[in-house]
């Protein structure tokens, strides 16, 4: 008896351990350092780099192309020019780097016109269906950092 209470004691905080382990960081608790990197997963999965092209070029999620051009995406019409290519993006920064710069770039590039994909307070004039909500979820962020790492010269 006292060993079945043992196990099942083992099981439950096993499966509790799971739970948390993967537990998505809430955009109000992200700690990004004084340039705007964000050392920690927002998730602890890892990204999934397929997954993160579908969001990077969907134009109801990541619509990244509205704004970067991407030689690796040449199939697809209409890439912007707004921002800078994203050719070779993985030689330039750094995991934490990038995850920063999806998650608020603001933080890292004064005055750009870049959303902040993962920061779901503080905007102004917000209608009211997207007050509270994040662009992007957490694992759609990992996605597209995963992706994004992809894209070396």
């Amino acid at each position: 008896m006292i060993n079945s209470v043992k196990n099942v004691i083992i099981i439950l905080f096993g499966l509790l351990y799971v739970q948390t382990a993967h537990a998505e960081v809430a955009p109000s608790e992200i700690i990004a350092d004084e340039y705007g990197a964000v050392t920690a997963s927002l998730t602890g999965v890892p990204g999934d780099p397929a997954n993160g092209r579908k969001v990077f070029m969907n134009r109801k999620q990541g619509n990244c192309l509205a704004c970067h051009v991407n030689s690796e995406m040449s199939d697809q019409t209409f890439h912007g020019e707004v921002g800078p290519a994203l050719d070779g993006v993985a030689d330039r920064w750094t995991q934490a780097e990038i995850r920063g710069m999806v998650v608020n770039s603001k933080n890292v590039f004064e005055g750009t016109i870049m959303p902040a994909f993962y920061r779901d307070s503080g905007f102004t004039r917000t209608l009211k269906k997207f007050q509270g909500k994040t662009i992007l979820k957490a694992q759609q962020v990992e996605d597209v950092v995963a992706y994004l790492l992809t894209l070396k010269e």
